[in-house]
């Protein structure tokens, strides 16, 4: 199967895609856990796997400026790319996409190198969400810089379009060089962009250079910046038809909101809209919390979810 048949078989006719967030915070550390999360979700029907990104938990005590992020020391992480070539053997169908890659605080050239990699793996079944993130402490001990992380992101998304390609290129940018030089293997199709964030910037960002827009809940206030994507995609000159949109709506809110959230943003033009069950920054967002405690209880959350919301 082809990475273009199988997103079709994955959509509904009509339909939002349903895809479900990655609990990486809570999965815990069994393989078998994280293959059987992976499983259910593809068996049951689900479109795509989102799975969050940070290389550095940072304690938050006495910071300044303040880290006011959703995460610190104590949650863990697993790493997107390694976790995807994992998840790539395992399953056949489901779309793997970050969301997102802090991607200012990475080479450019070896998130090319990974990203195409799993693109190759899982036959063209990467979706890639970057974005710029907010832990300053992670950046800097990555030994990047913080503070152009917007600009360098913009650079970054076209370095990374031109690697995709597979040829050598010459490439000259304010902030990076490459001397007629080019990666292999490519990826077998050209790799979505996606972005996410929760600003304007980021907003203008995504409706001038990206394939999509994650957003992190299905709050009231992102429908309002859905509304204002919509508008900057009309002002860039795009089309809004290929432009991807997805929603992530927290498990606890229940079935009669996880239906009704769908049809708004299915109303607004989402094209996908997934679950999240991890409690992991759920209170930064103002949402209710699931109160999982074992990797069972995530995986058994999957089913109610898609069948409350798959003929939206």
């Amino acid at each position: 199967m082809t990475a273009s048949e199988a997103r079709s078989e994955a959509k509904p006719s009509g339909g939002l895609r349903v895809g479900a967030v990655f609990p990486t915070c809570e999965i815990g550390n069994d393989p078998a856990a994280i293959r059987d999360f992976a499983q259910t979700a593809e068996g049951l029907g689900y479109s795509h796997l989102i799975v969050y990104d940070h290389v550095l938990g940072a304690v938050h005590q006495g910071r300044e400026p303040k880290l006011t992020g959703p995460y610190t020391e104590r949650d863990p992480f697993h790493e997107p790319f390694v976790l995807f070539g994992y998840l790539a053997g395992l399953t056949q169908r489901i779309e793997l996409a970050t969301g997102v890659i802090i991607l200012p605080q990475r080479q450019t050239a070896l998130v090319a190198k990974q990203a195409a990699e799993v693109a190759v793996l899982s036959g063209g079944r990467l979706r890639l969400g970057v974005g710029t993130g907010w832990n300053w402490v992670e950046y800097e001990a990555l030994n990047e810089s913080f503070g152009t992380r917007g600009k360098r992101m913009d650079e970054q998304v076209e370095l990374l379009r031109q690697l995709f390609r597979g040829e050598p290129i010459d490439f000259e940018g304010k902030y990076h060089r490459i001397d007629r030089a080019g990666m292999l293997p490519a990826p077998p199709a050209p790799i979505p962009i996606w972005f996410g964030g929760f600003t304007p910037k980021a907003i203008e960002r995504a409706a001038r250079i990206g394939d999509g827009f994650l957003f992190g809940a299905a709050s009231r206030p992102m429908q309002a910046l859905c509304q204002a994507l919509r508008q900057a995609l009309d002002a860039a000159g795009r089309a809004r038809a290929p432009f991807g949109i997805e929603s992530v709506i927290h498990y606890a809110e229940g079935e009669e909101r996880w239906r009704a959230a769908a049809q708004a943003w299915k109303a607004l033009g989402a094209t996908h809209f997934s679950m999240r069950a991890m409690d992991t920054g759920a209170a930064l967002m103002g949402e209710k919390t699931a109160g999982f405690t074992a990797p069972r209880q995530h995986i058994d959350a999957l089913e109610p979810f898609i069948r409350a919301v798959r003929d939206v």
